[in-house]
């Protein structure tokens, strides 16, 4: 029996078929299908219209991810998230991200652009612990409130566009796969300079972390966006030169991320004049 192209509607839902010529025998699972799907879209629905069994749970679930998001930046991250009680500025979802990504890669040398505080200097060093191997590079220009002293973790003060920074990092990365995660300055240029001038360092599967991309999605004055370009900015100019590295959605499963786009793996090496 040659159908054609119908269109069934039920209960005020629409589902067009583009099965052309078949017999009863092919129309019918994709008619079950439609049914099935309508009928959990239909289920759903009313599910979600019930409210939670605990009044402030339903409260405070009624919140978008947007939402969450902007009261994470403004109520928690800053004075509520630690690292065995020292301040880390960090999403503790992408913590989970950064510690999986260290334990497959086992990196060598972790090089921490910006550490404030060093609270997730002592975190990524930690991690390094379990692993039994690797050292962290911490790099920051200002040392006032950084009070963190670990067997693993080397100190560099200062500029991380410093050419001694860079040259010492170099020293110290010789030979070895990196792991690096920007952290510092957030504006595009610095974000950009960093990709340029510590890529070089990671290898092979590995990553170059940028995170708080996140400012370039939301607006000024929202509680999250910035009023010019920042990482996520950054991280699409490197991308588009350089094809030894994709961004890996895979690394922002869970959404609420500080880093989208931020999460570079290296895929090739880079050959030269490139």
């Amino acid at each position: 029996m040659g159908l054609g192209k119908r269109k069934l509607v039920f209960k005020n839902e629409t589902v067009e078929s583009a099965v052309l010529e078949a017999s009863v025998a092919d129309w019918y699972p994709h008619m079950l299908k439609a049914l099935k799907e309508i009928s959990r879209g239909i289920r759903s629905r009313i599910t979600l219209k019930k409210p939670l069994r605990r009044r402030y749970y339903d409260e405070n679930y009624k919140m978008s991810l947007r939402q969450w998001l902007i009261r994470h930046q403004k109520e928690i991250v800053f004075d509520k998230v630690t690292w065995m009680g020292m301040p880390v500025w960090k999403n503790i979802l992408d913590a989970w991200i950064y510690q999986e990504i260290i334990y497959e890669i086992k990196p060598d040398v972790i090089i921490e652009i910006g550490s404030r505080y060093g609270g997730s200097t002592l975190y990524l060093a930690n991690l390094l612990d379990l692993l039994d191997k690797g050292i962290v590079i911490s790099i920051d220009k200002d040392r006032s409130v950084y009070h963190l002293e670990h067997d693993r973790v080397k100190v560099l003060t200062g500029s991380s566009s410093d050419p001694a920074i860079i040259s010492e990092v170099d020293r110290l990365c010789k030979g070895k796969s990196a792991l690096v995660i920007q952290d510092g300055a957030h504006h595009k240029e610095q974000v950009l300079e960093d990709l340029e001038n510590y890529s070089k360092f990671v290898g092979i599967n590995s990553y170059f972390i940028v995170e708080d991309g996140i400012v370039d999605l939301f607006h000024p004055g929202d509680g999250l966006g910035f009023d010019q370009d920042g990482p996520l900015k950054a991280t699409e100019a490197f991308l588009r030169r350089h094809s030894d590295f994709i961004c890996d959605k895979s690394r922002e499963r869970y959404l609420l991320t500080y880093n989208p786009g931020g999460f570079l793996k290296r895929i090739s090496k880079k050959e030269a004049g490139q």
